[in-house]
C-alpha cells in the first residue's frame, strides 16, 4: 500500500461520508441541491457557518423592493448624472467612505420553491374557498417578494404567495419574533400596504400573501348600501385570498393585519390603512382592536399625528398608517411607448407628485428618522439596542407599470432615508445593510427597441437614459402605445396593475458596521437571515429556537381557572391546547387541521386563552398547551372548575402546592421535552464521523509511509 492509494482512500471515505450525511457540497462543489435539500430551514445559506467575531447593538436591513442593478443605474443617471452618486444608497459597504468601519459589498441569489407568483398553491373547494396546501416542489428562479422575504427573515426558502412558511406550510420564526425574544426593540416601516409582502414577513405567517384581514382584501367600505359598515358588509366582501382555516373564526392564527397586532413591534409605519376598517369576529373594526390592545394609532393622512409621537414601547405601541393603499410617489409617472423618434428629440423630465407625503414631512426618510428615534429612546432600545426593517416599497410597483419616473423617485425616496438615518446613528455599533428582495424589468439600452416599451430620460448631466420593458407589450393602461388623453388624470401611482415581470438575477447587497464583511462574495437571500440574527446574538438554528420556549408558563387569571395567561413561548409562533375533563374526555381543543391553525402567540408577551364557556363547574380538569415550533409543553394535570379547590400538577408542570387560592399553574419540565435524535442531532452525528474519517485518514497515510 502506498501514500497514493492511502489519500485515494481517504477521498472515498469523506466523498462517503458527505453523501451519508448531508454534505453534498463536499461531494459536488459546482452542482446545487435539489428541493428535498433547499427546502429545510437554513439549506440554501452558501456560507453556512462562517460568522466573525463582530456583534451591533443595532441593525437596520434597508429593502428596495425591485432595485435590482439597473434600477439603481437608472435612479443615478437621471437624478445625478452618470459619473454622480447617492448619498446614502453609494455609501453602504464603500471603504473609503466609512473610515474605520467594517464594510461589505457583494451579490445574493433570490431563487424560490414553488409556483409564479400570480399561481396559488392552495387548493380550494367547490366554493373558491381556500382549503389546504399542495405541494411546492419545484425550484423557481424567478422569486416573487413574500418568498424572497421569507428568505431573509426567517433564513428558510420556500414557495411564491407564502409568508414566513415552509413549503409544507410550517410557520418559521421571524427576525422581529426572535429579536423581541432577545428583548430588542423593533420596527416596520414601509411605503406599501403594512399588509404587503416585505412588510408582512416580519409580522405574520400565511399560506397567502393577500390574506390581509378577516375579510381578505376587503376596504371596510358599505357593501350593502345601508349607510353603515358591519358584518352583513363583510359577507357580501367576501372572504379573500385566505386559507380558510388560517382564519380566527375558524380556529386559526388569523390574518396578517390581525398577526401585526400579535407580533406587536413596537414601531409599524406604512399605508394599508382601509384594511383595519375590516371586522373582527365580535363585529369590532381592527382600528378598534388596536386601541383596545394599547397601541397608539395614526390614520391616513394625519401627518400631525405621525410628527407628534414621542414613544414607542411595548406599553404603547405605535401604528402609523398614513395613507389608505400604497403610499403616494414622489414623481408623477411617465409612460413608456413604442419606438417614437420624437422621445429622443424630446426626453422625458419628472415632476414632484403633489400628493407625495414628503411634501408635508412625512416620506421614508421621516419615516426612517422618526423609527430610529423612537426604537432607541424606549428602555429594551436603550439596554438591548433595536432590529429595524425600512423598504422602498414603489420601485417595484412602478417598474410593474413601465412607470420610469416612478421607480426613480421611489429610488430616491430610499436613498434619502439611508442618509437621514447615517445622520443619526454610529456604525460602530449599528450594522447597516442595503438591498433589495428582486431584480425587475427596466434594462439600459443603447436605443429605442423596435420589440419593447421604452422611455427616453433626460439625465441631470444632460445625457440621456433610454430604459427599455420587455417583459410585457401593455404599459399601465394595457394600450401599448396610446398615451393620448390626460396621462397624468389616468394614471394611478399607488396601485402596480402594469404587466411588467420580475427578473431573477443576483442582487447587489452592501453593508457597513460590525459585522458587515459577510455580505463579500456571493450569498443567498437566506443568509442575509444569518448575518442579521448572529449580529444581533439572535437564536437562528432550530435548537436554539426551541430553548426560547424552555421558561414557558400556563397561569389562570384568578381562583376560577377559566382564563389562562400564557408567556414564554418564545420559540412559538403557533400553540396547540386541549382541556380534559377528570375521565380523560376532551371538553375543547384547538383546531388542528392545518400548520396554522390554533393560537397565535403573542410574541415575547401573554397570549390570553378564554375557556370560560367550558369549565362551567366545580369538576377536576387538565390542560395540556404546546408550542407547534418547538414540541415544548405546560400540562396543568389536575384542576378544579370556577371557585374549586386547585389541583396537582403532573410530572410536566411546577404546581402551586397546598394554597387553595392561588391560580392553577403549570410550568415546562426540561426533563420531559427529550426527543428521539433529530435533524440536528444527524447532522451533529455526521460531523462526528467526518471527523472519525479524518482521522482515520491520516492514519492510513502513516502507516503507508511506514511502510514506504
Amino acid at each position: 500500500m502506498n501514500t497514493r492509494k492511502a489519500l485515494k482512500g481517504t477521498v472515498a471515505a469523506l466523498v462517503a461520508s458527505a453523501t451519508l450525511f448531508g454534505f453534498a457540497g463536499l461531494a459536488n462543489a459546482a452542482d446545487g441541491q435539489g428541493v428535498e435539500q433547499l427546502k429545510e430551514h437554513g439549506a440554501a445559506q452558501r456560507i453556512a457557518g462562517i460568522y466573525g467575531n463582530a456583534t451591533a447593538k443595532n441593525v437596520i436591513l434597508f429593502i428596495g423592493d425591485g432595485m435590482g442593478d439597473s434600477e439603481i443605474t437608472v435612479a443615478r443617471n437621471y437624478l445625478h448624472g452618470v459619473n454622480g452618486s447617492f448619498d446614502g444608497l453609494d455609501k453602504i459597504g464603500q471603504p473609503n467612505l466609512n473610515k474605520g468601519v467594517e464594510t461589505g459589498t457583494g451579490q445574493y441569489t433570490t431563487f424560490s420553491l414553488g409556483n409564479s407568483s400570480n399561481d396559488s398553491l392552495m387548493a380550494k373547494d367547490k366554493n373558491g374557498q381556500l382549503t389546504g396546501s399542495k405541494t411546492a416542489g419545484v425550484i423557481t428562479p424567478v422569486t416573487d417578494s413574500s418568498a424572497s422575504g421569507s428568505g431573509w427573515s426567517t433564513g428558510t426558502k420556500t414557495y411564491n404567495n407564502a409568508v414566513d412558511v415552509d413549503v409544507e406550510g410550517n410557520p418559521q420564526l421571524n427576525l422581529i419574533e426572535l429579536a423581541k425574544a432577545a428583548g430588542k426593540a423593533t420596527g416596520n416601516v414601509t411605503t406599501a400596504e403594512i399588509q404587503d409582502a416585505t412588510p408582512a414577513v416580519l409580522e405574520s405567517h400565511s399560506s397567502e400573501r393577500a390574506c390581509y384581514g378577516p375579510q381578505g382584501k376587503w376596504d371596510g367600505t358599505d357593501k350593502n348600501g345601508d349607510g353603515k359598515v358591519d358584518l352583513e358588509d363583510a359577507k357580501a366582501a367576501g372572504i379573500g385570498s385566505c386559507l380558510a382555516n388560517q382564519l380566527k373564526a375558524n380556529g386559526g392564527i388569523g390574518s396578517i393585519s390581525e398577526q401585526l397586532l400579535d407580533t406587536r413591534a413596537d414601531v409599524t409605519i406604512g399605508g394599508g390603512a382601509k384594511y383595519f376598517n375590516q371586522l373582527d369576529q365580535s363585529g369590532k373594526t381592527l382600528w378598534q382592536d388596536a386601541a383596545d390592545k394599547g397601541f397608539q394609532t395614526v390614520k391616513s393622512g394625519d401627518v400631525d399625528g405621525f410628527r407628534n409621537l414621542g414613544e414607542a414601547n411595548q406599553d404603547k405601541p405605535v401604528l402609523a398608517l398614513l395613507g389608505d393603499g400604497n403610499l403616494p410617489t414622489q414623481f408623477n409617472p411617465s409612460v413608456a411607448t413604442k419606438q417614437d423618434p420624437a422621445k429622443d428629440a424630446n426626453p422625458t423630465e419628472c415632476s414632484v407628485n403633489d400628493k407625495w407625503l414628503g411634501k408635508k414631512g412625512a416620506s421614508l426618510a421621516d419615516f426612517t428618522s422618526k423609527a430610529i428615534d423612537l426604537l432607541r429612546n424606549n428602555k429594551n432600545g436603550k439596554d438591548n439596542g433595536y432590529f429595524l426593517q425600512v423598504e422602498g416599497a414603489s420601485i417595484d410597483k412602478q417598474d410593474h407599470n413601465a412607470n420610469a419616473c416612478g421607480q426613480i423617485g421611489e429610488t430616491d425616496d430610499l436613498d434619502k432615508a439611508i442618509s437621514a438615518a447615517l445622520n443619526k446613528i454610529d456604525l460602530s455599533n449599528t450594522l447597516v445593510i442595503v438591498t433589495a428582495d428582486h431584480a425587475h424589468t427596466s434594462q439600459i439600452v443603447e436605443s429605442q427597441p423596435i420589440y419593447a416599451l421604452s422611455t427616453v430620460l433626460k439625465n441631470r448631466d444632460g445625457s440621456k437614459t433610454t430604459i427599455s420593458y420587455g417583459t410585457s407589450e401593455e404599459d399601465l393602461y394595457g394600450n401599448g402605445s396610446d398615451t393620448s388623453g390626460d396621462v397624468e388624470g389616468k394614471a394611478d401611482p399607488s396601485k402596480a396593475q402594469g404587466n411588467m415581470s420580475h427578473t431573477g438575477t443576483q442582487l447587489r447587497i452592501a453593508a457597513s458596521g460590525p459585522g458587515a464583511s459577510r455580505v463579500d462574495g456571493l450569498t443567498d437571500q437566506t443568509d442575509n437571515f444569518y448575518t442579521i440574527g448572529h449580529a444581533l446574538g439572535l437564536a437562528t438554528d432550530k435548537a436554539g429556537q426551541n430553548e426560547l420556549s424552555k421558561g414557558a408558563e400556563v397561569k389562570a387569571q384568578d381562583n376560577k381557572n377559566q382564563v389562562f395567561d400564557i408567556t414564554g413561548f418564545n420559540g412559538d409562533a403557533v400553540l396547540r391546547y386541549e382541556l380534559k375533563d377528570k375521565d380523560g374526555k376532551v371538553v375543547s381543543a384547538s383546531d388542528a387541521s392545518t400548520p396554522l391553525s390554533g393560537l397565535r402567540v403573542q410574541t415575547a408577551g401573554t397570549t390570553v386563552l378564554d375557556l370560560s364557556k367550558f369549565i362551567t363547574s366545580d369538576a377536576q380538569y387538565s390542560l395540556t398547551v404546546t408550542g407547534q415550533q418547538s414540541g415544548k409543553s405546560v400540562e396543568i394535570k389536575s384542576f378544579n372548575g370556577p371557585n374549586g379547590t386547585e389541583g396537582s400538577g403532573s410530572a410536566q408542570v411546577t404546581p402551586n402546592a397546598g394554597n387553595n387560592s392561588k391560580p392553577a399553574s403549570g410550568k415546562v419540565n426540561e426533563a420531559s421535552q427529550n426527543g428521539p435524535l433529530g435533524k440536528t442531532g444527524a447532522t451533529v452525528l455526521g460531523v462526528l464521523l467526518f471527523a472519525l474519517a479524518l482521522v482515520a485518514g491520516g492514519m492510513a497515510v502513516k502507516f503507508a509511509r511506514s511502510r514506504n
